[in-house]
């Protein structure tokens, strides 16, 4: 079970930046943050599914040679087609989880507030396949807000402990008064 998606693109097209993605202090220090955790800085292949308007996916791109963003709202990806126009290696598609995974390969794949939006058993499915679509030596990013939302199926310390359940320890671990963020690098 998830969320219903069409709510999603409701909202992109009443407000473009419905939760302020490009100027909020939580986003921006959350972005911040998401980047220096990574335990690398030479990716070549990235996947950002949930990348709505593309303001992390811009941060993502000075650390991975190529980064797939997919988002389920069209709106979202048009104004993240806009936004990342000029950055190379980037290409935005409107997609959903667990129905268009890309094909290949990646060594990041970065799940940002998006992992809420199911039940745990769908949820516990969508990270044995991104921990299936991994290269070897790839890691896997998860950042979720903590807080409560009536939007949201599961909480962000329920989509950590169910990623957890499934990947081991992380290799980096940040807590937050309003976030988790965890690294895994699955064997």
């Amino acid at each position: 079970m998830r969320v219903d998606l069409k709510g999603f693109e409701e909202m992109y097209r009443r407000d473009e930046d419905p939760w302020d993605f490009v100027s909020s202090p939580y986003e921006q220090r959350k972005y911040d943050v998401t980047i220096a955790s990574l335990p690398r800085r030479d990716y070549r292949r990235c996947f950002e599914p949930g990348c709505s308007i593309g303001a992390l996916t811009e941060r993502l791109a000075r650390v991975a040679d190529e980064v797939v963003a997919m988002d389920a709202a069209p709106t979202a990806i048009d104004v993240a087609s806009r936004r990342l126009s000029d950055v190379e290696g980037v290409s935005a598609s409107v997609g959903t989880l667990p129905e268009q995974w890309p094909a290949g390969e990646f060594d990041l794949i970065v799940f940002s507030e998006i992992g809420y939006y199911w039940d745990e058993v769908s949820w516990a499915d969508i990270v044995s396949m991104a921990a299936s679509r991994l290269a070897e030596g790839g890691h896997l990013l998860g950042v979720h807000w903590i807080g409560h939302s009536l939007d949201h199926v599961l909480n962000g310390r329920i989509v950590h402990q169910v990623m957890r359940a499934l990947l081991g320890e992380p290799v980096v671990e940040h807590r937050d008064q309003q976030f988790v963020l965890d690294v895994w690098q699955p064997s």
